[in-house]
């Protein structure tokens, strides 16, 4: 049997797994989280390794048991109900998040985030940073990794410190997200031009391969947001950007550190190849683990909410 202690053994920082389950029965077994699938008069049972899991996506035709959920929530792991395919995601009342029940969670970060977030111009200041970071991030990985590199995307330097100076002299976040916009519009045509996708319109209802790539791997990445924002202990709807429109609109904001990186690119390389939907999603895992996505996330809050705390207090003196 597992004790509570080894759940917990892997920082959420470093775990490696998201799962989408569908058609199946979760259940606890034996000190384990299994699900079970059924083939005709087969019946087959895979075990799910929880404590180095960060969240699970629960689509059609699948049941949990109330003592996995009891185990799921012991290790920390988030638990979303999903349509086909992982979508949709905390896009619509189809689903809803469920964190892990505790009363011991962090404090120290929400205090920095909620020192400065009733400021509107503060807001604009971390928000600016984040999209500072994305871009950062996006020019480091897309010049290092060597399977991107072969596939004709680098990055576009001109078009990145145009944005960042965008990001300067940004005057409110309406004109942020418009620039935001306008940048992912850019990178959509160069993965457009470098894969020879024809035809293709950003559309979140399509069933093109390339839009449905999009829409499950930015799910996926949601998924990173919403388990780094519970283990900090910030609330979801305290957001920089999305706020007005989004309800824990966080959520988004903090995705969008990696979504164009790790997951723009990818639909396309993976609609060319005629990749399966669990080949895309193993691909983008991959990159999470490879790329340390998750670290990344962590990083820039804490950067956020140490920078925020030095300014309170100076404030104060």
């Amino acid at each position: 049997m597992q004790q509570l202690t080894d759940l917990k053994a892997i920082l959420h920082s470093k775990r490696a797994n998201i799962y989408y389950l569908d058609k199946c029965r979760v259940m606890q077994k034996d000190g384990r989280v299994l699900y079970l699938t059924e083939e005709q008069d087969n019946k087959q049972y895979w075990n799910i390794p929880i404590a180095n899991t960060t969240c699970i996506l629960l689509g059609g035709g699948t049941s949990i048991t109330q003592a996995a959920m009891r185990m799921l929530a012991q290790a920390g792991v988030l638990v979303g109900f999903s349509g086909s395919g992982g979508t949709p995601l905390l896009m619509a009342t189809q689903i809803e998040w469920l964190t892990p029940q505790s009363e011991y969670r962090p404090t120290e970060y929400v205090q920095a985030w909620m020192g400065f977030w009733f400021n509107e111009g503060k807001r604009l200041h971390f928000a600016k940073i984040i999209q500072t970071k994305r871009i950062d991030f996006l020019n480091k990985i897309w010049g290092k990794d060597k399977d991107l590199q072969v596939e004709g995307i680098t990055p576009n330097i001109k078009l990145l410190d145009d944005f960042k100076q965008k990001i300067i002299n940004a005057n409110s976040v309406n004109k942020l997200l418009t620039d935001e916009m306008l940048l992912t519009k850019a990178l959509y045509r160069q993965a457009v031009t470098a894969t020879k996708t024809t035809k293709f319109t950003r559309q979140h209802d399509s069933t093109d391969l390339a839009n449905d790539f999009l829409n499950h791997g930015n799910y996926l990445a949601y998924g990173l947001a919403a388990t780094t924002l519970w283990v900090l202990g910030i609330p979801h709807g305290f957001a920089l950007m999305h706020g007005k429109t989004r309800r824990g609109a966080l959520v988004f904001d903090i995705a969008d550190l990696i979504k164009d990186t790790l997951i723009l690119p990818w639909a396309f390389i993976c609609a060319k190849e005629r990749m399966s939907e669990q080949e895309f999603r193993q691909q983008c895992l991959q990159n999470f683990t490879k790329h340390k996505a998750l670290d990344f996330m962590f990083q820039v809050i804490k950067e956020i909410c140490a920078e925020a705390d030095k300014t309170t207090e100076s404030e104060k003196c």
